[in-house]
C-alpha cells in the first residue's frame, strides 16, 4: 500500500514535459530550416535565367520548390524531434504507452515552437523590408514634390505619374502637324475615360466609337475610314493589354493558392516526422546502458 500511495505522490511533483529538450529541439529545427531554405534559394536562383529559352522552366522551378519545401520540413523536423525525445528526462515508473505519448508530444511541441519561431523571424524580416521600401518611397515622393515645386515656379509643373491609358490616348492623336490647343487636356481626359469604360465593359459602345472617330479625324486630318481603323486598332491593343493583366493576376492567384496548399501539406509532414522521430529518440534514451 505504501508503494501505491507514494508513486502518485512522486509523479505529482514531476512535470510531464521536459521544456529544455523541447526548446532545444525547436531551435535545432528552426536553424536547420533556415539553412536548408537558404540553400534551396541559392540553388533556385542559380538555375533561373532572365534570358528566354535559357535555364530551368517556371514549371520545373515550381515543382522543385515544392519538393524542396517538403524535404526541408521532413529533415529539419525529424532532427529537432529526435533531439527533443533523446534529451528529455527519463520517466521512472511510467507505463510504456504513457512514455510513447509523452515522446510524441515532445516532438510535436518542438515542431510547433519551431514553426512559431520561424514565422516570427520571417514576419520580422518582411516588416523590416517593408519599412525600408516605405522609407525609399517617402524619399522618392519628397524628391518628386521638390521637383514639382520647382517646375510649378517655372510654369512647367506636370503630373509625372504614369497612366497606361495615356499611351493609347497619344496613339489617337499622333500627327505630323502638331498644333497647340487649349482644349487638348480635356479632350485627352475624355478619351481616357472612354477607354476605361470600354475596357470595363469589354466592348466599345457604338456612340463612343463614332465620337472617337470624329475627334481623331478632326485632330489628325485623317479620313473617316483611316480614323475608324486607327480607333479599332488602338482599342484592340488596349483590350489585349487588359486581358494579359487579368491573366497574369489569375495566374498569380492560382500560384498563391497552390503554394498555400503545399505549405499546409509540408507542415503536416513536418509535424508527423517530428513526433515520430521523438519516439525513436525517447526509446534510445530509455535503453541507454549505464557503464
Amino acid at each position: 500500500m505504501t508503494t501505491i500511495t507514494d508513486a502518485p505522490a512522486n509523479e505529482a511533483y514531476s512535470s510531464g514535459v521536459s521544456w529544455a529538450a523541447v526548446i532545444g529541439g525547436a531551435f535545432v529545427t528552426a536553424a536547420f530550416s533556415l539553412i536548408l531554405l537558404s540553400l534551396g534559394t541559392g540553388l533556385g536562383l542559380a538555375s533561373v535565367s532572365p534570358w528566354a529559352n535559357t535555364g530551368a522552366s517556371a514549371s520545373t522551378i515550381g515543382a522543385a520548390a515544392i519538393v524542396w519545401l517538403i524535404m526541408m520540413q521532413l529533415v529539419a523536423s525529424a532532427l529537432g524531434g529526435y533531439l527533443a525525445g533523446r534529451l528529455r528526462t527519463k520517466w521512472a515508473s511510467i507505463h510504456t504507452d504513457e512514455v510513447f505519448f509523452r515522446d510524441t508530444a515532445h516532438g510535436f511541441l518542438s515542431w510547433a515552437v519551431a514553426v512559431v519561431m520561424t514565422a516570427g523571424f520571417l514576419a520580422s524580416a518582411a516588416a523590416s523590408m517593408a519599412g525600408g521600401a516605405l522609407q525609399a518611397g517617402a524619399a522618392a515622393a519628397t524628391a518628386a514634390g521638390s521637383v514639382a515645386v520647382v517646375d510649378g515656379a517655372a510654369g512647367q509643373a506636370n503630373d509625372r505619374t504614369f497612366d497606361p491609358n495615356a499611351y493609347f490616348v497619344d496613339m489617337f492623336f499622333r500627327t505630323d502637324r502638331p498644333t497647340t490647343d487649349g482644349n487638348e487636356a480635356s479632350v485627352r481626359a475624355e478619351t481616357g475615360r472612354i477607354i476605361v469604360n470600354a475596357l470595363r465593359q469589354d466592348d466599345v459602345p457604338v456612340a463612343d466609337k463614332a465620337y472617337l472617330v470624329h475627334v481623331v479625324s478632326a485632330r489628325t486630318g485623317l479620313s473617316p475610314a483611316d480614323a475608324d481603323k486607327r480607333v479599332s486598332d488602338v482599342i484592340a491593343q488596349a483590350r489585349n493589354v487588359a486581358l494579359q493583366a487579368r491573366q497574369a493576376a489569375d495566374t498569380a492567384r492560382k500560384a498563391a493558392a497552390h503554394l498555400s496548399l503545399w505549405i499546409f501539406v509540408a507542415l503536416l509532414i513536418g509535424a508527423f516526422c517530428a513526433s515520430f522521430a521523438a519516439t525513436i529518440g525517447g526509446r534510445q534514451r530509455d535503453h541507454v546502458v549505464i557503464v
